[in-house]
């Protein structure tokens, strides 16, 4: 099978690089997904996110290896597996973090500050109210950005003692520049989540005869050829004994993410050699920080005990009839609870005054459980979920087998140093600030956990590890940065350092995360990322069109037992 461009992940990044691409006809893009179509219900509907989550049929079900600074635990780790990637099971966000996250990565990797990349934002998006920050760069895109269709009195309560708190008011809501507190903007047309596949890859634009999209598609090795990439392998569906060959005449584009680019290219031999050789795997192309450099949002869950008798998403989840009048709003006019995001109200605030940016991050829930998974509490709560959002903690991504079937070993290293752990200890006071502000005070919140008796650092620093879990945004493990880092894996235009026609978009990419939820700025380095491919397409002159062995590739895939997957088009 013969393209111009192979991409690797139909997921957030690689659904928007197909779309932009294949644009030009005369551009032939193959599209590979290991996951299946978006067909499943509940990754339509919003509050179906909490079925798509270590749902096998749309999840990795990563798990990250036992984390010292959690007393050992284990964190889920869900990862898309399906077209969409994590865009079609997240909590549909938008945010794009501040201006110091892109002008820091441009001290080093010119073109990404934040004036270079908010008009992306600006037009990639199409916001219901129009975003006056992005003023003539503003061109109603395919990223549609909506407010929040379902409302609760108690998270008005919590805007009102946020302020009390001395934290502003912003109706828009879309970056951390500053400290506020708003609703957030959410990526949804009418009540119904939209990802990546949906805005990008829509009707029209899969029936492009130069765009094939293959569903089922499992990638297994990307193959290094001296110092170039030119192709790679798969297996699709269950057949893991018939490898099929894909050659990009142009480039190879990873788009498979923060944990499955770093693993695909390590059991293809690309990365760290002391690493690959634990596992048995040959160095084809040296490139140390494959895998290195992981970092993700650790989310700590202060929960509150309100006054009996408060609604919350608890009585109302916890009752037939509060069940059957959840669906009924749905359906009648696609509101309410169903229609939500899992959280609505957000905060940036500082955890030290002297800090130039906010490094707190809240997602307020109407709700309350002991762990994701299980049931709601039988009494009203409220969660206040808060996260750092510039860890200095660094972990690994690293293979544990040849076989890219076996699932990698995930260690963010949570908490490992000691500004990430004082930032916790901050992180829980701050919450209880608010929470003791007058405008709660009607509704008698009490700490159910971590428990008002914790007020020392170490006895809060301790419970942090005992409530949080990640907030799923791994990043960083394949980062942008120069030839003389010798951790960087790629270039300011995202090529390969060293490796010819393999270029990598996705989260991975990203040197340090940004200061927000991380789907929407990874769309905007896969619409930068296009640009930057098919500049670098006008110059090069395509000479290694070979039409027999495409038909006989052609041939292969069409005779397989999987003709019934989607995208897969025979004559």
């Amino acid at each position: 099978m013969r393209a111009d461009y192979v991409i690797v992940g139909g997921g957030s990044a690689g659904c928007l690089i197909a779309s932009k691409l294949s644009e030009d006809p005369s551009n032939t893009v193959l599209l590979l997904e290991a996951g299946g179509n978006d067909d499943y219900i509940w990754i339509h509907i919003p509050m179906g996110y909490v079925f798509t989550m270590n749902n096998p049929r749309v999840d990795w079900c990563f798990e990250t290896t036992p984390q010292p600074g959690l007393g050992m635990r284990t964190v889920k780790y869900p990862r898309g597996k399906v077209l969409g990637g994590c865009s079609s099971i997240n909590g549909m966000v938008y945010q794009r973090g501040n201006r110091g996250d892109y002008d820091s990565w441009a001290e080093l990797n010119p073109g990404w500050a934040w004036d270079d990349v908010l008009p992306r934002f600006c037009r990639l998006m199409d916001y219901h109210k129009g975003d006056t920050e992005c003023g003539e760069f503003h061109a109603g895109g395919p990223w549609r950005v909506e407010g929040q269709r379902a409302s609760w009195e108690v998270l008005d309560h919590w805007l009102r003692a946020s302020v009390q708190a001395g934290v502003p008011f912003n109706p828009h809501f879309m970056d951390s520049n500053a400290e506020s507190v708003g609703y957030y903007n959410v990526n949804q047309i009418s009540g119904r989540r939209l990802s990546s596949y949906r805005a990008f890859l829509d009707a029209e634009a899969r029936e492009r005869p130069n765009l094939r999209i293959l569903s089922h598609a499992t990638t297994s090795r990307v193959i290094v050829d001296g110092r170039a990439v030119g192709a790679v392998e798969f297996n699709l569906g269950d057949d893991v004994g018939t490898t099929m060959r894909a050659v990009a005449d142009k480039e190879v584009v990873m788009s498979a993410g923060a944990i499955g680019t770093p693993h695909l290219l390590q059991v293809s031999g690309i990365g760290d050699p002391v690493m690959l050789a634990r596992y048995g795997v040959d160095t084809k192309y040296e490139l140390p920080g494959v895998g290195y450099n992981l970092h993700d949002h650790l989310q700590l869950r202060p929960i509150f005990r309100l006054k009996d008798g408060t609604k919350t998403m608890n009585s109302a989840a916890n009752s037939l009839v509060g069940r059957a009048r959840m669906g009924l709003q749905y359906l009648l006019n696609r509101t309410g609870p169903l229609a939500s995001a899992p959280s609505q109200l957000g905060l940036f605030a500082k955890s030290d005054p002297s800090l130039v940016y906010p490094d707190l991050q809240y997602h307020i829930q109407p709700l309350s459980l002991d762990q994701f998974g299980q049931p709601l509490h039988t009494f009203p709560g409220l969660t206040a979920s808060v996260c750092n959002l510039r860890p200095t903690s660094r972990g690994t991504l690293e293979l544990r087998s040849p076989d890219i079937r076996v699932p990698p070993a995930i260690n963010p290293n949570y908490l490992a140093t000691e500004e990430d752990r004082v930032v916790a200890a901050r992180s829980i006071r701050h919450a209880r600030r608010i929470a003791h502000m007058a405008a709660l005070g009607h509704l008698e919140p009490t700490e159910h956990v971590p428990g008002a008796d914790l007020v020392s650092d170490e006895e809060l620093i301790h419970a942090a590890g005992a409530i949080s879990t990640s907030i799923f945004h791994p990043v960083g493990t394949c980062k942008m940065g120069p030839a003389s880092d010798p951790m960087a894996v790629v270039d300011h235009e995202l090529r390969v350092h060293g490796l010819e026609g393999l270029r990598i978009v996705d989260a991975s990419i990203m040197p340090q995360i940004v200061s927000g939820n991380t789907n929407s700025p990874t769309l905007m380095i896969a619409d930068k990322a296009s640009e930057l491919i098919l500049g670098a397409a006008e110059s090069v002159v395509d000479d290694n069109n070979d039409d027999d062995e495409e038909g006989e590739l052609e041939a292969m895939a069409c005779s397989t037992a999987t003709l019934g997957y989607t995208g897969i088009r025979c004559a």
